[in-house]
């Protein structure tokens, strides 16, 4: 069995994947913000965490993540405030990844998404600015770490019924269609959790015609 913390519990995506990694045989956490949202998380069969990462501490996260074998990064700020995606989607991710670390976890999987990176293009004015070099700055921080990561670049979310099949994104490839199916992610998630040939890899994907088990079974 193996310890695993979601981070961002109550997001759409850790609700879909929860589950998953539950009736796989894995202990699940999922950390959340409110004591309101305890009941709807635990009924995915997690255990609710109530911790605030916006505002936790790299030791209080290291000490949070003590025992834990796995951490998956499923929380956003969710747009519109800059300040908070900066807080978020950058400074907490690098100190979970920092406190992770520290903590001897060793593997880590962020949800990112497709087209973060350097090249992103969004220009600096742009609401989705913030957003887009935050994910940036994680993903950086995360490769340059000694975790042992996979970063998931999914597509465009929607909150279609999973189709249980994707399709891989190769660099510089463009894409017409970018639409991705949450309860995808959630399963392509779970393929990143048990299956460490991703280690070391992004993985951009969009819903598609290869089955997910395949795609990380030969990612």
């Amino acid at each position: 069995m193996t310890n695993i913390v979601l981070i961002g519990g109550h997001g759409k995506v850790a609700l879909l994947a929860a589950p998953l990694l539950s009736e796989a045989g894995e202990e699940v956490s999922s950390w959340i913000r409110k004591p309101e949202q305890i009941d709807e998380v635990e009924e995915t069969g997690a255990k609710a965490v109530v911790l605030d990462v916006q505002n936790a501490s790299t030791e209080e996260l290291t000490t949070a993540f003590e025992g834990i074998d796995v951490v998956v990064w499923t929380a956003g700020a969710g747009g519109g405030d800059p300040e908070r995606t900066w807080a978020v989607d950058r400074d907490a991710a690098i100190r979970s990844m920092d406190a992770a670390e520290r903590a001897g976890v060793g593997r880590y999987v962020m949800v990112s998404y497709l087209g973060a990176g350097p090249d992103h293009g969004v220009p600096e004015d742009d609401s989705f600015y913030a957003y887009a070099q935050s994910k940036t700055e994680a993903d950086a921080h995360l490769r340059d770490s000694s975790l042992r990561w996979t970063i998931l670049g999914p597509g465009a979310l929607t909150l279609d019924e999973p189709s249980g099949r994707i399709r891989v994104v190769e660099d510089g490839q463009k894409v017409e269609d970018t639409s991705t199916s949450r309860a995808n992610v959630a399963r392509a998630i779970l393929e990143a959790v048990r299956n460490d040939v991703s280690v070391g890899r992004t993985v951009n994907f969009v819903d598609g015609d290869e089955p997910i088990d395949e795609v990380f079974a030969t990612a």
